[in-house]
């Protein structure tokens, strides 16, 4: 597991999660791993990283601003000497329900993370990167069509597929490839209250019962998605959005009654 030997990598939203997940494998593979958060808890995450005898530095800031993106990508330049992989996953629900009274507020704030904050990681981290980067960002199903999530959510992750598109676009004959991730429902610090409801009622079995898989998904099997895409093995690979949700966008939402 050798193929991030030599480069850098930035990872938001790493103090847990699909972040925690993706920071960790890219360590494995032989990255030096920059791992961002606002949460203090970032810091366990770089921890995990030198404990195994990878290369870690935790940046604790708000990543979805102008100075906290300087400082994880001048992390990324001053300690480890370059950038090559930026995944940008850093996000907030601002709810788990969907409301049709949300306030400008809440739902401005989700937009300024979910959607905001990439394009900041990725506007202050494409002039250190050169041809053979790459950009990965997390969207989520949520963003392919509605049902999946709440409102303000939803529409961020959808931004957030569009801005993997036109970036991918806008950055022609560069070299540079930006592509994303469109997880479902992934047990993590984000979905908890869900997947604690579900154990207290003893209904755990239920969870992912929409896709066909019939569970839910861990982070780990997204962070390998994000390692591959952002890999020489993806190579020609650029623009898209990949669905790691057990098949729930392959079907409109209604549950089959399927005999086997």
């Amino acid at each position: 597991m050798t193929e991030f030997t030599g480069k850098t990598a930035i990872v938001t939203g790493a103090a847990g999660g699909i972040g925690r997940a993706t920071a960790l494998l890219l360590a494995r593979k032989g990255a030096s791993v920059v791992a961002a958060d606002v949460n203090p808890a970032v810091r366990d995450t770089a921890s995990m990283i030198r404990d195994a005898g990878g290369r870690a530095e935790a940046v604790v800031t708000d990543v979805a601003t102008d100075a906290g993106a300087e400082a994880f990508v001048g992390a990324a330049i001053d300690r480890f000497g370059g950038l090559d992989v930026l995944h940008a996953n850093a996000g907030i629900t601002g709810g788990l329900v969907p409301r049709l009274d949300e306030d400008s507020a809440t739902f401005l704030e989700v937009l300024r993370v979910n959607l905001l904050g990439p394009w900041v990681a990725i506007r202050t981290a494409l002039p250190h990167m050169t041809r053979g980067a790459a950009i990965v960002c997390t969207a989520s199903v949520a963003g392919l069509r509605a049902g999946a999530g709440p409102i303000a959510y939803s529409a961020s992750k959808a931004g957030v597929i569009n801005l993997v598109q036109s970036t991918a676009m806008a950055l022609s004959g560069r070299g540079i490839r930006v592509n994303g991730v469109a997880p479902g429902l992934i047990d993590t610090p984000m979905t908890a209250l869900l997947y604690d409801d579900a154990r207290a009622k003893g209904r755990e079995d239920r969870i992912g019962q929409l896709n066909p898989t019939r569970r839910g998904g861990q982070p780990e099997e997204i962070a390998e998605a994000v390692a591959w895409l952002a890999s020489d093995a993806a190579g020609y690979v650029n623009g898209q959005v990949l669905a790691v949700d057990g098949g729930l966008s392959a079907q409109h939402p209604f549950t089959p009654k399927w005999s086997l």
